[in-house]
């Protein structure tokens, strides 16, 4: 992959395959992502496609790893390009020491040092130039141009000057009198074939260092995960492979020991570095029934845990899938400089074109064909659109892996670019702003029941059910020692309540409009601050179960920092408004809404957008994926559940609102970034054109030597690459909030 403009029409050229869903190419990562229907198209079909299309597809064999395969063949590439570097550099060296004497050394001038040219600047063609012919030629075929296009005719037009220059009689006569001459010697341009060619070969080289720095930062997540595990089997301790780990496996983990597979712990107590995954710089203590993840490192003590997950389900290998679908996604404001670059080939070669008819035309009668043959070749080569191409998804690699070593998952350039843009972030109360682990704060009774009665019909109802106010009733019912009774026909209803049989009667427990609404009489409450879930069994309340939930340490903090940011916060919930209002008041939230239920908050989104707000939605991931996805941006709270990765652009792996402003300071930085090499790639491009053309040898008698227009072509998509990897040694932090 070459440019820009390669990319967007290797993806046209893919979308119009019959069975292709979707396709896109990234290229700083030299991959195609593409949707197929495996009933219509195959991967050897898309091979084809692509070496028709002009260029070079790999494809791994069915006993390769994917991931490795690929890292070996971005390596053999830098070996191969490095090589081709040293070895071109060796050969073009005494070709443009012979050329710049320009005849002053009497023992560098004559015959032999122009074959000598020859020779030396057609073993650098070989070496340095043929890959780029050979790319050419194919896209030629297939009737699409790239910076392999302007390359090869810009050294190719150079060398096959010199060459019909020297084996051609009567023609070195021919172009002297054309004001061609060198007074020092024939008319050859070997120097400059051969320049070009390994400055842009070194260019690519320097490219593809620094695009594997921020390509590393996949393979450095992948190491994380131990390639040994200890696993007991039949009461004994075996040492095995950790992908041979099974689910239900019972797994050790010695102190200062990776964890192998995410799990649930059996027993044992240590404390787990688990920064690595969720950015949360304190270890975290586990005992009996928590949650461990795969790749993170253990503490000082043993722990035994039951495998849950291995292999391609565990948080990590989720986390790895998702960063590289991230950069190999392609931000809205890339298709800017696809669209640029796809039209940008074509229109340098008219400008070549035009140059150099204006130069044979209207330049100095002395050396009108010289100056001619050297404003076209440089324009070919000054104008390579690489930078454009570059642009976009270096930043973007850059960014995402920067976000991911901080605990913030981001699963495109879309995401990171929209995030970067908005104005407002709509917030889940419960376990977002919240701890979303709330606690009875008491038990109202009525009607002569009792407080275990009440408990015992709530946690009866509620025992199935993973709702944090349903956890809540059955832990208390557990601590108090009540045994819950059997529940039938037990039927759940999203933010109001659940209903069933006991004992042959019918029980509900819900908020106090849901009970009221089935036309039961419930009494009034006295506690607005508190969450309330009425009791009640065949038409008559049993009592009240009061629920509290406490916010979170970090969200005052990260709502001021949000403020400061300029962005407004809004808290959204299904609670009344009455209990809700001091968790808002407590965090510095102003807007607030409430009493929405869960099918109700994805129109709450699109209202709260035609008004021109521009939304992030934060919850859970698994109640609020309808509003997650109405939102510009959906962000999903929690250690990684499959389900948030699916339902969200954005995880913040620690379950910690501390991030968000943090992952918005770094979209902003990551747009800004893009912004910066866009400006500079079109900025340099319009500028070194004109240059390359001679617009300042009527003024000042000078125009760049194509050995100048290589080097700083080769340098501006290198400078871009540099500019976009800052983002990687940057470390936002939670801004403070604005004085």
């Amino acid at each position: 992959m070459s440019c820009a403009a390669c990319a967007l029409k290797l993806e046209r050229g893919l979308a119009a395959v019959p069975g292709v869903r979707s396709a896109s190419v990234n290229f700083a990562t030299r991959l195609a992502s593409v949707e197929i229907d495996p009933a219509r198209v195959s991967d050897q079909h898309l091979a084809r496609t692509i070496e028709g299309l002009g260029y070079h597809a790999f494809l791994p064999g069915l006993d390769e790893d994917p991931r490795a395969a690929a890292v070996a063949a971005r390596d053999a590439e830098g070996r191969d390009l490095r090589r081709r570097t040293i070895v071109g550099a060796v050969t073009a060296t005494p070709v443009v020491a012979i050329a710049m004497t320009h005849g002053s050394v009497a023992w560098l001038h004559g015959t032999w040092a122009d074959w000598t040219q020859a020779l030396m600047g057609t073993a650098t063609m070989a070496i340095c130039g043929w890959p780029f012919m050979v790319r050419a030629w194919r896209q030629a075929r297939a009737g699409t141009t790239s910076m392999d296009t302007l390359v090869a005719l810009g050294s190719g037009v150079a060398w096959t000057w010199s060459m019909l220059v020297l084996l051609v009689p009567g023609l070195d006569a021919i172009a002297r009198g054309a004001g061609a001459a060198d007074v020092h010697g024939a008319p050859v341009y070997f120097e400059a074939a051969a320049s070009i060619v390994v400055l842009v070969t070194l260019g690519k080289w320097l490219e593809w260092r620094a695009t594997r720095s921020a390509s590393r930062a996949i393979q450095s997540l992948v190491d994380l995960a131990p390639p040994r595990a200890v696993v007991i089997r039949d009461g004994s301790e075996q040492e095995l492979s950790a992908s041979e780990v099974a689910v239900g496996d019972l797994v050790l983990v010695r102190p200062g020991s990776r964890v192998p597979v995410d799990g649930v712990v059996e027993s044992g107590r240590s404390s787990i570095d688990e920064s690595m995954l969720t950015g949360e710089p304190m270890p975290v203590a586990k005992a009996p029934g928590d949650t461990v993840l795969g790749g993170t490192v253990n503490g000082a003590g043993a722990l035994r845990f039951v495998a849950t997950k291995v292999g391609t389900a565990t948080v990590l290998a989720q986390v790895v899938r998702a960063v590289e679908a991230a950069q190999a996604s392609k931000a809205p404001i890339a298709r800017l400089a696809d669209r640029v670059s796809a039209r940008f080939v074509p229109a340098v070669l008219v400008i070549a074109g035009i140059t150099g008819t204006a130069w044979l035309l209207f330049g100095p009668v002395e050396d009108r064909c010289a100056r001619a043959l050297v404003a076209v070749v440089s324009t070919l080569i000054i104008a390579c659109p690489c930078a454009m191409g570059l642009a976009t998804p270096a930043a973007i690699m850059a960014g995402t892996a920067a976000a991911a070593r901080r605990g913030i998952l981001v699963k495109g350039g879309a995401a990171l670019e929209a995030l970067a843009r908005v104005t407002t972030v709509v917030l889940d109360k419960t376990g977002t702003v919240t701890e979303g682990r709330p606690r009875v704060s008491g038990v109202v009774v009525h009607g002569g029941a009792t407080e275990r009665e009440v408990l015992s019909v709530a946690a009866s109802l509620e025992r199935s059910s993973e709702h944090p106010l349903a956890r809540a009733i059955v832990g208390l019912a557990d601590e108090r020692g009540i045994l819950p009774k059997p529940a039938t026909e037990v039927v759940a209803h999203p933010g109001q309540g659940v209903e069933g049989v006991i004992g042959g009667q019918r029980a509900r427990a819900g908020t106090p409009e849901w009970i009221a609404g089935a036309g039961i009489a419930v009494p009034g409450a006295d506690d607005d601050a508190s969450t309330i879930a009425v009791v009640a069994v065949d038409g008559r309340v049993l009592g009240s179960i009061l629920l509290r939930d406490a916010a979170r340490g970090s969200s005052a903090a990260a709502i001021a920092s949000l403020r400061g940011l300029g962005i407004e916060p809004v808290m959204l919930t299904g609670d009344r408004e009455a209990s809700a209002q001091p968790i808002a008041r407590e965090v510095g939230i102003d807007r607030l809404i409430a009493g929405v239920l869960p099918d109700g908050k994805a129109r709450t989104i699109a209202a709260l957008q035609q008004g021109g707000a521009r939304l992030a939605m934060v919850g859970d991931g698994i109640n609020d994926a309808p509003a997650l996805a109405q939102a510009e941006v959906g962000i999903a709270m929690g250690c990684g559940a499959a389900i948030a990765l699916e339902s969200a652009d954005i995880v913040l792996m620690r379950g910690d609102l501390a991030a968000l402003p943090v992952a918005v300071v770094a979209a902003r930085r990551t747009l800004s970034t893009i912004k910066q090499n866009l400006w500079w790639a079109f900025g340099y491009n319009a500028l070194a054109i004109p240059l390359a053309a001679g617009a300042l040898w009527p003024w000042t008698g000078w125009m760049p030597s194509p050995m100048l227009a290589s080097a700083a072509m080769a340098l501006s998509s290198v400078s871009v690459v540099l500019n976009s990897l800052r983002l990687l040694g940057d470390s936002p932090r939670e801004p403070g909030p604005s004085r």
